[in-house]
């Protein structure tokens, strides 16, 4: 191993446990503390803190371990090695951030910093190759061995885990835990990807040289001349693709259509 492979390879394993030192503590100070669960082994944690006071990282290892075995069994050791990691290190700040907690009288402003934290730890841990464990593992052998969709079982099971809070939690707490379960994969969302979103414009038109003019000197956007071909006339066609800013599309479509009413965009 290199040292640019060794160098890879130690900003990973630190961004990984910075990722699960965050979402350790946004676990313990925001969800624990204000009764919010979570989807996932993390959320029966939560569950068995509330209930039984059980610290959720020692729940945490403790569940894992059966699967981690599973998936060294199944899957091999190597393609393992960051979910063992990323497991063990938010076991482990799950249990030092462990008494540590921020109640609140509003509890929409607790499932948003809630959903914020666990977003952005998670975030960055898969954005570095790790994962938590628990139903990843599941997710990827059953993938790998049946061919069932890993976003669909993730799901599923998440989905359990929150109906099976609403035995412990009120329903206004099991409302807002949804309000912090959809901002944590919004926010995982643009961790992953960035927070610029951009969006592809094709346009089919008659006028393409115009259009090509317009959104240059307008927008000061470029734009590629891809060669079509209609499947149905097999006339040849130049189809035109432009990548903006979301809060361009109106006024991409808006000059398209002053010079052709008529043109085809897809976004």
């Amino acid at each position: 191993m290199n040292a640019s492979e060794i160098y890879i390879l130690a900003k990973k394993l630190v961004f990984i446990a910075i990722g699960a030192a965050i979402m350790g503590f946004g676990i313990n100070y925001f969800n624990i503390a204000n009764n919010l669960a979570e989807g996932g082994l993390t959320g029966i944690s939560i569950l068995l803190k509330l209930g039984f006071n059980i610290n959720p990282g020692l729940s945490v290892m403790i569940m894992n371990i059966p699967l981690l075995a599973w998936g060294i069994w199944k899957l091999g050791f190597k393609p393992m090695l960051f979910t063992i990691y990323g497991t063990v290190c938010l076991s482990f700040f799950l249990a030092i951030f462990d008494k540590m907690s921020l109640p609140l009288d509003d509890l929409l402003l607790a499932s948003l910093y809630a959903g914020i934290a666990v977003g952005l730890g998670l975030g960055i841990i898969f954005r570095y190759g790790g994962t938590t464990g628990g139903v990843d593992i599941i997710a990827r052998v059953t993938s790998k061995y049946y061919g069932w969709s890993m976003g669909r079982i993730m799901f599923f099971a998440d989905l359990l885990v929150l109906a099976a809070s609403l035995v412990y939690l009120e329903k206004q707490q099991f409302m807002y835990t949804l309000i912090a379960v959809y901002i944590g994969s919004r926010v995982i969302d643009i961790v992953q990807s960035g927070a610029y979103r951009a969006k592809a414009v094709m346009v089919i038109s008659e006028h393409d040289g115009d259009i090509v003019e317009v959104i240059v000197s307008e927008l000061r956007r470029g734009v590629t001349i891809l060669k079509g071909v209609g499947g149905y006339t097999q006339r040849q066609k130049e189809v035109l693709y432009v990548v903006c800013s979301p809060r361009q599309i109106v006024r991409v479509k808006s000059l398209v259509h002053q010079i052709d009413p008529h043109a085809f965009i897809t976004i």
